[in-house]
């Protein structure tokens, strides 16, 4: 890829960031691009005529699906299937959300997934997400920067430096004014303000779903300008890259190419959008359209690319990672590996992978935990127990992963987007 593409790449992949600070932004964005793109939105609760219907996608909450199908496809065309997540770990609204303490104006927020909370410290932080008025309608929502979870001075806690220790109820409330200051409702009520923004009034809001994002742009910077650093880039690397490969989709292969971003990955992922819940079942089963021994003969010949972050090592903390497996920044997109499959990685998926990295001329690294370091996971394993697909778990390496802003090298970034690509090409 030549420079002028890189920066390019990166620039989209900086301006679809900035579109998605919440799960339902993510995939508002992707559906917005997608639209652009000649793809068609179906509801789920209507026929599809999928004959009409080559390029097309359905959203559901946060989670979207969308794939390029072949005309000439039938019931038992294989699926290539890109699966990713669109939320992220961070700090979520609370029902009654605004409250007071000496003075001060906050939010009440509770803790969503596994943040590193110290680094939601002393930052500008801006609320995103939906509201949903009674009469069922949902807007979508954010404030830019408007709150900040202080942190305590030096000076009444000398021993800060020694091990810093957060607590989840105390210590993650942002302040976003002071009492004394007066001024209008919405700039005095958490539900006030987010419904001045959508336009309703605070009384018609009768349920949310809100987290809280850095504000801070994305940045590109360092030596060569390769390092670049942006909030929920975990998992919104790998929603963008397949997002871009998709597009790029032919519709003439001999299999149907299939995004699908889901939600709730950072809790479980159990829920309606979430890869354990019935979302791709669902959405799959209408591609084929056939008896139920069809519908197992597709799944049988299909792929599943599971693509999430993986950690880089981290060069102030070695011993952390496995000693004889080392992904460099910039060297290419990992293969993750892990005996007790925690990963869904196997001999098989990493034939495929390595094909569908030296046909986009790059390499795969393969990455494996520190034996006593426990091994996260993925919506591949339940993607793989879900539907039985045959599945290889992947990403890009960075590290800060799940800090309020976290880092990457580009060349990782573009090189994800490149293997996805080859993948739906039919490597």
């Amino acid at each position: 890829m030549t420079s002028q593409n890189l920066d390019a790449h990166i620039d989209d992949f900086a301006r679809f960031i900035s579109a998605s600070p919440s799960s339902f932004h993510a995939a508002a964005e992707a559906a917005r691009r997608l639209d652009d793109a000649g793809f068609t939105r179906l509801d789920e609760a209507d026929a599809w005529d999928l004959g009409a219907h080559v390029r097309a996608y359905v959203v559901r909450d946060g989670a979207i699906v969308a794939w390029v199908r072949p005309a000439s496809s039938g019931p038992t065309t294989p699926l290539r299937i890109l699966g990713a997540h669109t939320d992220s770990p961070g700090l979520k609204l609370k029902p009654s959300p605004t409250t007071t303490s000496h003075g001060w104006l906050q939010a009440a927020v509770e803790v969503y997934g596994g943040p590193l909370l110290n680094s939601w410290l002393d930052r500008e932080l801006e609320l995103a997400g939906r509201i949903v008025t009674r009469d069922g309608a949902e807007h979508l929502v954010r404030t830019g920067p408007w709150l900040r979870v202080p942190q305590l001075a030096i000076h009444l806690d000398r021993s800060s430096n020694d091990g810093l220790k957060l607590d989840k109820q105390r210590h993650t409330q942002p302040v976003f004014g002071v009492e004394s200051d007066g001024g209008p409702a919405a700039e005095r009520d958490v539900l006030e303000q987010l419904a001045s923004l959508a336009g309703v009034a605070a009384s018609d809001v009768v349920g949310h779903d809100v987290i809280t994002v850095d504000t801070a742009p994305p940045a590109r910077f360092g030596a060569g300008r390769t390092l670049f650093a942006a909030p929920r880039m975990d998992n919104l690397t790998s929603v963008h890259a397949g997002l871009v490969a998709l597009l790029d989709a032919p519709d003439d292969a001999g299999h149907i190419s299939v995004l699908a971003a889901f939600d709730h990955e950072e809790i479980g992922s159990e829920s309606r959008s979430g890869a354990a819940g019935p979302f791709l079942a669902d959405v799959t089963a209408r591609l084929s359209g056939g008896t139920t021994e069809e519908l197992a003969r597709m799944y049988a010949a299909s792929w599943c690319v599971s693509s999430d972050v993986g950690h880089a090592v981290h060069p102030n903390y070695s011993e952390r990672h496995d000693p004889t497996h080392h992904p460099l920044p910039g060297g290419g997109p990992l293969l993750k590996i892990n005996a007790n499959q925690r990963y869904a990685s196997d001999a098989h998926g990493a034939a495929l992978w390595s094909r569908a990295c030296e046909a986009a001329g790059t390499t795969a690294q393969p990455f494996v935990s520190n034996n006593t370091v426990p091994c996260g996971s993925t919506i591949g394993p339940i993607t793989s127990v879900r539907l039985g697909i045959r599945t290889v778990d992947v990403g890009a390496p960075l590290l800060s992963m799940h800090s309020a802003r976290e880092l990457i090298h580009v060349r990782d970034v573009v090189a994800l987007s490149g293997v996805i690509a080859a993948f739906f090409r039919g490597v």
